[in-house]
């Protein structure tokens, strides 16, 4: 008798405690069990490295001074056409804003193409830059790599806390999404800039849809209403513009010239995870790093098996330096792989980058 009432008393505590755990995470457990369709209000990310606690400095100190480069540009059209003009208007008190009050579809549109999305904007690349960097501040994120030269601002990792519970008992059994995104932007005809936004989970598959809200906040940013700027996303039409040719020995051939090509390649090599170790826009090169995920030479080995003087080899499946390269055409473009002397790269594993390219590419 005792030992009965002994279980129901422990059952009744685990109830209690459950009860309260369910009331620490309230809403992250609520968006948790709604599902993850990323969009509208089920975004809200929070960087991993804001997590850990900034430095002080000490009262006797002079904290450091603001860099006036990642100031956030004011509201109205800027005049400027150079970096060193615009600051100059920022230091003068002038406003500066990426679409002018009543802007029309001239000033700004979005281009798809398959599941890639891009949006083109009439302003300068290093006006745009700005105001991207602290869009995605004011997201949750931190900047982890930013390439001016190559107009690559790369995010940290961030953690989606709008649908993950963060209690942390509830955190051990719930799937944590923690993404980061990259921005591509170049440099375009008669003063537009386009911008690229990839997308990368952590052990997840990169997320087109996401890709696409990020771009629709994006243009929210830029001042558009919200319902506008989801029209926006929507009314891009998509058709395949790319097919391997079989009669071409399997080369991609692509819709538009060199130059668009050039830059939809760039975001499908970022889409995809390769490592693009240089580039050669001159020449049509992306130097790029490959694992062929096929290759099952390099299994892990057993425990004792790496105590085995035996067993002391070399890595068979380290990565591959290959070459992509993106020639114009008569008709459009070309996309190919090649070897260090400027010949096609037939391999298996060359198919399966034209045919990965491929599908981001269509």
């Amino acid at each position: 008798m005792y030992q009965e009432n002994l279980v129901i008393k422990i059952k009744l505590w685990i109830f209690v405690l459950l009860g309260m755990m369910l009331a620490v995470s309230g809403c992250g457990l609520i968006n948790h069990i709604k599902g993850k369709d990323n969009s509208g209000d089920n975004l809200e990310y929070e960087s991993i490295e804001k997590k850990t606690p900034p430095l002080e400095v000490p009262p006797d100190l002079t904290a450091p001074s603001t860099d006036s480069r990642y100031i956030v540009p004011d509201l109205a059209q800027p005049e400027s056409k150079t970096y060193s003009a615009y600051s100059r208007e920022r230091k003068d008190g002038k406003q500066a804003r990426i679409l002018p009050e009543g802007f029309d579809k001239s000033f700004m549109r979005m281009e798809r193409s398959g599941t890639q999305r891009w949006l083109v904007v009439k302003n300068e690349p290093e006006i745009v830059w700005l105001v991207i960097k602290e869009f995605w501040k004011g997201m949750g994120f931190g900047i982890e790599i930013e390439v001016p030269e190559a107009g690559v601002i790369e995010t940290d990792w961030a953690e989606n806390i709008a649908i993950t519970p963060q209690n942390a008992a509830l955190r051990k059994i719930s799937t944590i999404e923690r993404d980061k995104f990259r921005t591509r932007l170049e440099r375009g005809e008669e003063g537009f800039t386009e911008i690229y936004i990839s997308h990368r989970g952590m052990e997840r598959p990169t997320d087109p849809g996401l890709e696409a809200e990020m771009l629709a906040r994006l243009i929210e940013y830029f001042g558009v209403a919200k319902d506008k700027a989801r029209s926006i996303i929507m009314d891009s039409k998509a058709k395949e513009r790319a097919y391997l040719d079989p009669d071409n020995q399997d080369v991609l051939v692509m819709e538009g010239a060199f130059d668009r090509t050039w830059r939809r390649v760039g975001l499908a090599l970022d889409r995809i995870g390769f490592t693009v170790e240089d580039r050669d826009r001159s020449a049509g090169l992306y130097f790029v790093r490959y694992v062929d995920p096929e290759n099952k030479i390099n299994e892990e080995p057993e425990l004792l098996d790496k105590f085995l003087p035996w067993n002391d080899q070399e890595d068979t499946n380290q990565p591959t330096e290959y070459r992509i390269l993106v020639i114009g055409t008569e008709i459009g473009s070309e996309v190919k792989v090649i070897d260090e002397k400027g010949e096609l790269n037939q391999s298996d594993i060359s198919k399966r980058i034209l045919n990965l390219l491929y599908v981001q590419l269509k």
